[in-house]
């Protein structure tokens, strides 16, 4: 019990010291230069800022998965030499329906259906993505339940991954992006950025193709020839440009995009970088297509569509256009974040002014400084030298809190102020347990060491437990909670860490050298 280490004193004091160098940030201007300098972020209701929540257009997931269906049902018919044929999309069925001109070649189209088919997951949980049956109205080719949730849950994720992307790439600082149900994404920016460029950007679906521009077709037709689509031109209201349908390169093949200037114009320009896959395709079809114009469409909208003058080799292009430096800016975030699998659709849209967030912080404060000066009179008055003992442990407890938070970068908000404020009640819990065992091994007649000793010993185990039940209860609300929840969370189970170690080794080792400095012949209990 006397004994204490010189290295095991020195990591104790190390780690307080560590502790408080740690948690100076948090009140200190950024230096600068090569020190880190890691600090606590303030959430949507501290700080201020937006908060979106927005809807992911499943109709459109669903109808893309079909027009795909569709091109590879009709390959398949084709190498079955089934026609001719009547092929419709019944999308408010999920279904694709195929009629063959000859009824004795319905089971034809069938088989040539059933190729499309394929497993989704492996073992037990192996299932079909499609279902193909036979009706009076044709072979019937449907997604099935299983496949359509998989794809509502692919898009969603795919959806929150490039949300966080694009809003990555304008700057905002710990952004808070979760899911809400089975379609909704909740975006939280805290700060002052301007809220409508950041829903301008999340509201596009970015999806850019380059195809071939058809030159014989009359883009003023009221229909189009097959294989051919009309699109409206973006900087030409009324005009529309005839495109083929086929995509000749993908965006998704892009690996860079940046803004920048013609420097024989001074126009703003998007540059642009393929990957391999890309720059050979892009290659290809230059080198097949010179003196033929290519259009670079984007969501369904022509951006421009130049002449090729020479095959295009290096993988690297340019988009011009009536263009300003915030627009081809926005371009360049959105081609590099990648596009959507859906459109997102705004459905409630608040803002949290920074005088809301300044009051929150202060009403904070003056309730963690009242609770923490409620909790050192209460151990002094109650417990005489330990309990101040203690209370010295809870300012380095509180100290090493927000040392452990400020590495982390975590995000407080109201929530997480809470919880370090009941973290401070529940960090004089185990002095409690120890000081009380002390005092009842002084009543039964022990010696103060002896006291002090079995006083440790017997509350550490129910200290353990209580404090382990809790940990576990708080990291179950991280993994299942979200947003403010989670915050209080992690606040809460940092507090848990640092209490444990203040209380058991820090209050024991003031203790104990107190004991060895006084050796007192009654304890101050």
């Amino acid at each position: 019990m006397l004994y204490f280490s010189r290295l095991r004193i020195a990591l104790i004091l190390g780690i307080c010291a560590l502790g408080v160098l740690l948690s100076l940030p948090n009140l200190l201007p950024a230096p600068g230069g090569w020190l880190p300098w890691r600090t606590i972020h303030l959430g949507l209701d501290l700080r201020g800022g937006s908060y979106l929540l927005m809807e992911v257009d499943m109709h459109a997931v669903i109808k893309e998965r079909l027009d795909g269906l569709a091109d590879q049902a009709r390959r398949s018919l084709e190498r079955a030499r089934v026609r001719p044929y009547q092929l419709a999309i019944d999308a408010p069925h999920d279904r694709i329906v195929v009629k063959p001109g000859d009824p004795a070649q319905t089971e034809a189209a069938a088989t040539a259906l059933r190729e499309l088919v394929s497993t989704e997951g492996t073992g037990v949980t192996s299932r079909p993505d499609l279902e193909v049956s036979t009706a009076p109205e044709g072979v019937i080719l449907a997604l099935s339940p299983p496949a359509l949730i998989d794809r509502a849950n692919q898009a969603v994720q795919q959806s929150i991954e490039i949300v966080r992307r694009r809003i990555g790439e304008t700057g905002v600082v710990d952004p808070i992006i979760t899911r809400q149900g089975q379609d909704r994404i909740v975006v939280q920016l805290p700060g002052g950025e301007d809220p409508n460029r950041i829903k301008q950007l999340l509201g596009k679906t970015a999806r850019m193709t380059f195809q071939l521009v058809d030159e014989n077709a009359n883009p003023n037709a009221t229909v189009a020839p097959p294989g051919v689509v009309l699109l409206p031109m973006s900087d030409q209201p009324g005009q529309k440009i005839a495109v083929r349908k086929r995509v000749d390169v993908d965006g998704g093949n892009l690996t860079d995009a940046r803004a920048g200037q013609n420097p024989q114009t001074g126009e703003w320009v998007v540059n642009f970088t393929f990957d391999s896959l890309g720059t050979r395709r892009f290659a290809d079809v230059s080198r097949a297509n010179v003196g033929h114009r290519f259009a670079i469409v984007l969501d369904n909208k022509v951006i421009s569509a130049p002449v090729i003058r020479e095959a295009i080799t290096g993988g690297r292009g340019q988009i011009s256009g009536n263009f300003t430096a915030a627009s081809a800016t926005d371009l360049a975030v959105l081609l590099r974040a990648g596009a959507l699998p859906a459109p997102l659709t705004v459905v409630e849209e608040r803002s949290v002014g920074p005088e809301l967030g300044a009051d929150a912080i202060r009403a904070g404060a003056i309730s963690l400084f009242v609770g923490f000066v409620f909790v050192i009179v209460f151990m002094g008055t109650f417990y005489g030298l330990f309990g101040w003992f203690a209370n010295i442990a809870l300012v380095f407890n509180l100290f090493l809190m927000l040392a452990i938070l400020s590495l982390l970068q975590a995000t407080l908000t109201l929530p997480g102020m809470a919880g370090i404020l009941l973290t401070l009640g529940m960090a004089v819990d185990a002095n409690i347990l120890i000081n009380e065992r002390i005092r009842e091994e002084v009543k039964a007649g022990r010696t103060p060491l002896n006291a002090m000793e079995a006083g440790f010993k017997r509350a550490y185990s129910t200290i353990i437990d209580s404090n382990a039940t809790a940990f576990l209860a708080h990291v179950m609300l991280f993994i299942f909670g979200s947003g403010p929840v989670r915050g209080f969370a992690v606040t809460i189970t940092v507090g848990i860490v640092t209490t444990l170690f203040t209380a058991t080794m820090f209050v024991r080792l003031m203790m104990v050298r107190w004991y060895a400095i006084t050796r007192p012949r009654a304890l101050p209990v």
